[in-house]
């Protein structure tokens, strides 16, 4: 994950000159992978990708500002070709579910 992590690195915004300093990119590129691939939740990603706070947050801004989709995307579909893991769209498969929870069980 480091290798891809690494290639998409040139994808994201260029941080801010002011204010505090940015977490890792690479780190949280791999936690947000992490977890897209595992499946767990955000809360149970490993420490080693820093705070699950932070990774959780910087993906839900590039994804409102269309940086995961279009940038980070097409980056790893663009690399899925040329190495040959991806040879057509019907390779590829985005899966997504939401199910709303009530409070307290109440319906």
């Amino acid at each position: 994950m480091e290798a891809v992590s690494t290639m998409l690195v040139p994808s994201i915004p260029v941080p801010a000159h002011t204010g505090r300093p940015r977490a890792d990119d690479r780190s949280t590129i791999n936690g947000i992978l992490y977890v897209l691939l595992s499946g767990c939740r955000w809360m149970d990603m490993p420490p080693k990708y820093g705070s699950y706070k932070t990774v959780w947050g910087r993906h839900k801004k590039w994804s409102i500002k269309g940086v995961w989709k279009i940038n980070i995307m097409n980056s790893l579909i663009s690399c899925g070709y040329t190495s040959g893991l991806i040879n057509n769209m019907d390779d590829l498969s985005v899966d997504s579910s939401t199910v709303a929870s009530k409070k307290e069980g109440k319906k």
